[in-house]
């Protein structure tokens, strides 16, 4: 059974740093990219960043470009969201997802996600 499971979400002030996780079990993503996605209450789930198997090549969203750092480790077949500078309008429920088919911009060319961490960011 796949897994994906999300840490590292909480409360911060704008202006300060979170570093996200994603832990994934049941099969081994080292050949397929990994990505984040956010789904603040009323809107739709959002492209955030990704990055290629090998980690070479990573991909943002402009909203987050230069304050987010995304990286992976695929000895333990993880990935990271590393987001300083955070703004109230970055607070969402945050999602891994693993194994895209296509435009990796676009949630449903996901095949697995995880249960999602809250990020809140207080003005």
């Amino acid at each position: 059974q796949v897994q994906l499971v999300e840490s590292g979400g909480g409360l911060v002030q704008a202006g300060g740093s979170l570093r996200l996780s994603c832990a994934a079990s049941g099969r081994s993503f080292s050949s397929d990219g990994m990505g984040w996605f956010r789904q603040a209450p009323g809107k739709e789930r959002e492209f955030v960043s990704a990055i290629n198997p090998n980690g070479f090549s990573t991909f943002y969203d402009d909203s987050v470009k230069g304050r987010f750092t995304i990286s992976r480790d695929n000895s333990k077949n993880a990935v990271y969201l590393q987001m300083n500078s955070l703004k109230p309008e970055d607070t969402a429920v945050y999602y891994c997802a693993a194994d895209a088919d296509g435009n990796y911009r676009l949630p449903d060319e996901w095949a697995y996600w995880g249960r999602g961490t809250q990020v809140t960011v207080s003005s």
